[in-house]
């Protein structure tokens, strides 16, 4: 058999039209606080994030502050207004934790952020002498503390996005047909021919085994795939397997495996779809039947309890010496631990040690905060390919490059790594911003 892991990350979603961006996240976080003003009879808002005060005597309370200016805050951003507050030190006094400014920071300076490799980078410096980075050194539980309740307001922003925005009708349908798409013998490494050439012998086969004239392995292989004219795909199948069936008697199936086959012939067995995401837009895209599953290996918005928030990197050398410090509150929100609070990470292992296995990446980044679980699956001897799908920006270039240099950071052998990369040539985009760019 052969298989497909399907690691979906933020940028699926995105690729939808969710803001669902750790940076759409803060912007919603100061649209929050601005808000909330409107009721806050003191001149203190306070939360483990930032510390917002009224020191003018005219103005005394932030309701006060929010009625002398709704139409100005109807209008404005929550960050556009809070940079304006800040500005004005005589009247207002604002104090965020060093954590946080640092998210604020890389925010408004590349319009994106990474708050898990920020939260590494605090746990355990790598540059011990920066004064920005050294303040939390010796304070693991606070800089837990912000992250836990980081956590907590990112599911309550996400969940917001699900109730409203996840359903259906946002369903892509050439994005579904990449996702139900059969194997491409290119995409296989060079080392995994074989096992290539054993699972088009397994297809071949199932014509000498099934009778055509009723239920088949091929009836029940298209229905899971949504093929729609199966009656009609089942005879091409069967003529392909005709016409060239002294070919591989002669020469053996492997004389085959270069052929084009017909649509369907090498579909997958089974699919993963493993979802890094907490949201469920991925799920809406599979059929409920035994041939597929979803793993949502960082947990589901409407289980909390089960969101996996924090830092996966023990090939990182700085992680030892976190590790040797024999201080658990430093593994608090070390991945590899937190999956052994629920069975996604087993269920993902004996999906990967059953069969072999090609990966497709649609939206994930592959950088270094989800680095140990993904060396596990790229290095692992059943992986026969890695296919990254791209990006295309609206100035027409691509993420591809920058993909496959984050990929290789989870490999420790680069000659693998190079065999099992699918190159540009038979890869393809998952979502192309000139479409939807207005």
């Amino acid at each position: 058999n052969m298989n497909r892991i399907i690691l979906i990350g933020n940028g699926f979603d995105l690729a939808h039209g969710l803001k669902t961006s750790y940076a759409n996240f803060i912007d919603w976080y100061w649209d929050k606080r601005v808000l909330d003003l409107h009721a806050l009879y003191s001149n203190e808002s306070k939360d483990k994030l930032c510390t917002m005060k009224v020191l003018s005597d005219s103005i005394k309370t932030w309701q006060y502050f929010y009625w002398l200016n709704q139409s100005l805050i109807r209008s404005t951003s929550g960050r556009e207004m809070i940079n304006s507050i800040s500005k004005d030190e005589s009247n207002f006094s604002i104090s965020e934790t060093s954590f946080f400014s640092i998210i604020n920071k890389t925010v408004s300076v590349n319009g994106w952020v990474d708050i898990e490799n920020l939260y590494y980078r605090l746990l355990y410096p790598i540059n011990e002498e920066s004064p920005s980075y050294n303040r939390y050194k010796y304070y693991p539980k606070k800089l837990n503390d912000e992250l836990a309740y980081i956590r907590s307001l990112l599911i309550e922003y996400l969940k917001s996005i699900q109730e409203n925005c996840i359903n259906e009708s946002i369903v892509k349908q050439d994005l579904k047909n990449k996702l139900y798409a059969a194997f491409n013998p290119n995409d296989i490494s060079i080392n995994a021919k074989p096992k290539l050439v054993e699972f088009v012998r397994q297809r071949y086969q199932f014509d000498s085994t099934i009778s055509w004239g009723g239920y088949s392995d091929w009836d029940e292989l298209l229905k899971a795939y949504d093929v729609k004219e199966i009656k009609e795909k089942k005879e091409e199948i069967k003529s392909f397997v005709q016409s060239n069936r002294d070919q591989v008697n002669f020469m053996g199936i492997e004389s085959i495996v270069n052929n084009k086959f017909p649509n369907g012939f090498l579909f997958p067995d089974r699919v993963m779809l493993l979802n890094f995401n907490y949201t469920t837009t991925a799920d809406i895209y599979l059929s409920q039947n035994e041939r597929f599953m979803v793993n949502h290996i960082h947990g589901r918005l409407t289980e909390p309890e089960s969101v996996i928030f924090g830092y996966g990197d023990e090939i990182d050398e700085n992680y030892k010496k976190i590790a040797n410090k024999n201080d658990n509150k430093y593994l608090t929100n070390i991945k590899s631990i937190k999956y052994l609070e629920s069975p996604n990470y087993r269920n993902l292992l004996n999906f990967i040690e059953s069969d072999t296995y090609q990966i497709y990446i649609m939206g994930h980044s592959c950088g270094n905060s989800d680095r140990t679980l993904l060396n596990t699956l790229f290095e692992h001897k059943n992986c026969v390919s890695i296919k990254p799908f791209y990006f295309i920006r609206k100035d027409g270039t691509d993420n591809y490059m920058e993909l496959v240099q984050n990929i290789s950071r989870n490999f420790t052998d680069m000659k693998l790594m190079r065999d099992r990369v699918v190159n540009k040539t038979y890869c393809e985009p998952y979502s192309d911003a000139r479409k939807t760019a207005s």
